[in-house]
């Protein structure tokens, strides 16, 4: 399972993130946020509120202009590139709306891949690989590229992908993006079922029938958290 030793998995503590776009531009301002071990989580908000960059710093895409950003126990300020890219490749896993697939390697080898960089011996990440591949529906699939796979079965790739190495942490943007709705309710099963196993999850997402499948959502407006919705509770009614 999953889970960091520290109680938990992701702390947010007075984080702002400034860029320079011709002119000081905040994308976060003063954000502190505590994600559990096994929690689930939506974040909702205009586009531009900060959510992207919310999920690249939690991510160890990017650091901080202030405040601390703590993941499994590292504080990602702190890390060198090389000590970030260790934490991406073995505590966090990616979904993309994109996908962002190798598309010269196959789904077996996309699914291998955080292993490769884990130093995981070649018979083990065949077998993890293939392994979810089955779970995610595509056990005949494994030697396809992506360019021969539909749109839905590359998102599952992308999730079994980030599945590989059993992450403390699933960061989820706008995975249901690019796909029909029959394949999107399909993969909110497959991350339901990650959540399940006690693998945390934060999901990026401008639809409310998609965020409504975690256990509470944050709102962001302008860089600031504007509430946290427990979904546990009750079901709301849809903003306007």
């Amino acid at each position: 399972m999953g889970t960091s030793d520290a109680e938990t998995v992701v702390s947010l503590d007075g984080v702002r993130k400034e860029y320079d776009l011709g002119g000081t531009v905040t994308a976060l301002d003063g954000v502190t946020l505590d994600f559990e071990p096994g929690s689930y989580s939506a974040v909702m908000g205009p586009s531009g509120s900060g959510k992207s960059t919310l999920l690249n710093l939690v991510g160890a895409l990017d650091t901080p202009t202030d405040g601390d950003v703590v993941v499994a126990g590292r504080n990602i300020p702190t890390l060198s590139e090389s000590e970030r890219v260790a934490l991406r490749g073995t505590r966090i896993g990616f979904i993309f709306q994109t996908f962002n697939l190798m598309p010269r390697l196959t789904a077996e080898e996309n699914v291998a891949l955080p292993l490769l960089f884990a130093e995981w011996e070649r018979s083990r990440r065949r077998e993890r690989a293939r392994s979810l591949l089955d779970d995610v529906g595509l056990g005949d699939r494994i030697d396809h590229l992506p360019q021969e796979l539909s749109g839905g079965q590359r998102q599952r790739v992308a999730i079994a992908r980030a599945l590989a190495s059993d992450p403390d942490l699933i960061l989820a943007d706008e995975p249901t993006g690019n796909v029909d709705t029959e394949t999107g309710e399909g993969i909110m099963r497959l991350l339901e079922d990650a959540n399940d196993r006690g693998n945390a999850i934060i999901l990026v997402t401008h639809e409310r029938r998609i965020a409504e499948h975690a256990d509470r959502i944050i709102h962001i407006t302008d860089g600031v958290v504007e509430g946290i919705e427990s979904i546990e509770q009750t079901t709301p009614e849809p903003l306007q």
